[in-house]
């Protein structure tokens, strides 16, 4: 499956548990929601991957990926140290300039 560079590097990112590198992939004023809450900006979105990392460990494999000029979709199977692990999530993407202005995060 072809993905966009940004997105290759926020999942290579994850994969390494690496919350530094994961906010690089979005711009200074993005936002991201998830679970109920947003988080803006690079700095909110590092805390947020920091805390669900120790929380969860989470991994994620690409299921399936679509695009269109509004938003790009990636279906991904999320594993990690949470109740009903395994589950499927889309991965909302804004993209602009070839980084990450808005991510939302939704069931399939």
């Amino acid at each position: 499956m072809e993905l966009p560079k940004v997105i290759k590097a926020l999942l290579s990112a994850q994969a390494a548990f690496n919350s530094e590198d994961y906010a690089k992939c979005f711009t200074p004023d993005a936002v991201v929601f998830d679970e109920g809450a947003t988080h803006t900006g690079r700095q909110e979105i590092k805390h947020w991957n920091e805390k669900t990392n120790a929380n969860y460990q989470i991994t994620l494999e690409p299921v399936a990926y679509s695009a269109s000029e509004q938003t790009s979709i990636l279906k991904t199977e999320v594993s990690g140290t949470f109740p009903g692990s395994p589950i499927v999530l889309l991965y909302h993407f804004t993209l602009k300039d070839e980084m990450i202005t808005a991510l939302t995060i939704t069931g399939s």
